[in-house]
């Protein structure tokens, strides 16, 4: 964790701020290892201290020994307390993340006990998730196993999706396979669209059974220690018909030329329009109402993003989705998505669930 706090305290200099409060969970998780589900950090020059609350204080000891460990007690006086012994006065916080009503019990908390010591709050934004967009070894060996337990709870859970079978219950055996096979939990609520269903993009598994002769779109993932993994896979029950084909082979062609052809140094918005062009080109533009991709990790939605107007810069150890998909009202829709990481200034594709091949019929 150590090199992790050094790279954020060049950020906190060239920023010009004394030190920076961290409420984010992922960003807690990141710099310090604590996985409690409630606390805050102050990151300084000098200091590292952890603040949380009595049910956590020995699981950060064990977790964050390279932290202060403080007991949060009264509303607030915690960081007032820490702020006045260490004299910090202009502090960084995140404002992507705390509360209106956060900030101002912060605002009059601290000038009730520090009325002279001149507290600024300063608002930033993404400094930490532009630290963790590039995964360290050891990050991208999490991030590997999760995809590693999604690709295998699809390819066992695959062959029993059958005419009649729910698309809730196909959540269901999905959420137990990732569980079986050594996943702390599902990374995100597990999407499978059925038949018009597909046509939405986040559509909640519904009572509806499975027919012959449609699309079906899912879209899941594990959590392992701490790490997402997304994977979307459109299968069909039964013969294909044309539209199918004509749609699958599409949105895979978009796909597939967008991890081919991506290279560092591109922005979210190259990338995006990799893929993009290839759907316009064949008529379905219109159709194609989300953005490409976005990075994954500690949270399932991460830096970089991969999208129209993402202006996010793709380096090397970037992992990020690529997912291009076309929805068609009525009908259904196609959505497949890997993990990729940037690696010798090339994708490299993690995911590895089987894909159905539609390409010349």
């Amino acid at each position: 964790m150590k090199s992790r706090i050094d790279r954020l305290r060049k950020v906190l200099k060239q920023e010009n701020v004394d030190a920076i409060l961290i409420s984010s969970p992922e960003n807690r998780r990141y710099l310090s290892g604590f996985s409690g589900s409630a606390g805050y950090l102050v990151i300084s020059a000098e200091d590292a201290i952890l603040a949380t609350d009595f049910r956590y204080i020995e699981q950060a000891g064990r977790q964050s020994p390279e932290f202060e460990i403080v007991r949060i007690g009264g509303p607030q006086s915690w960081l007032s307390d820490i702020l006045g012994t260490k004299k910090l006065q202009n502090i960084a916080f995140e404002s992507n993340n705390l509360t209106v009503a956060q900030h101002q019990t912060l605002i009059t908390s601290l000038d009730k006990a520090l009325p002279d010591a001149r507290i600024q709050l300063t608002p930033t934004s993404n400094i930490v998730e532009n630290l963790r967009s590039i995964k360290d070894d050891h990050e991208m060996a999490l991030l590997t196993r999760a995809i590693e337990i999604s690709d295998q709870a699809f390819a066992n859970v695959e062959p029993l999706i059958k005419e009649g079978i729910t698309e809730k219950e196909i959540a269901w055996l999905l959420e137990k396979e990732v569980r079986t096979l050594g996943g702390d939990a599902i990374s995100f609520d597990t999407i499978v669209a059925s038949g018009p269903n597909a046509a939405l993009p986040h559509h909640r598994p519904s009572e509806k059974a499975i027919s012959n002769g449609e699309p079906i779109i899912i879209d899941m993932g594990a959590l392992y220690n701490g790490y997402c993994s997304d994977l979307s896979r459109t299968i069909f029950i039964g013969d294909p018909d044309d539209t199918f084909k004509k749609v699958y082979d599409i949105v895979l062609a978009a796909q597939l030329t967008a991890i081919a052809t991506v290279e560092n140094g591109m922005t979210g918005q190259d990338v995006d329009a990799l893929a993009r062009s290839v759907i316009e080109k064949a008529g379905y533009g219109d159709n194609f109402g989300h953005s490409l991709g976005h990075g994954v990790g500690l949270a399932v939605h991460e830096n970089p993003g991969v999208g129209p107007n993402s202006p996010h810069v793709i380096e090397e150890g970037m992992p990020f989705t690529i997912e291009p998909g076309i929805y068609i009202s009525g009908w259904g829709g196609v959505r497949i998505e890997d993990i990729v990481v940037m690696d010798k200034g090339k994708a490299r594709v993690i995911s590895n669930a089987p894909k159905q091949d539609m390409l010349g019929g």
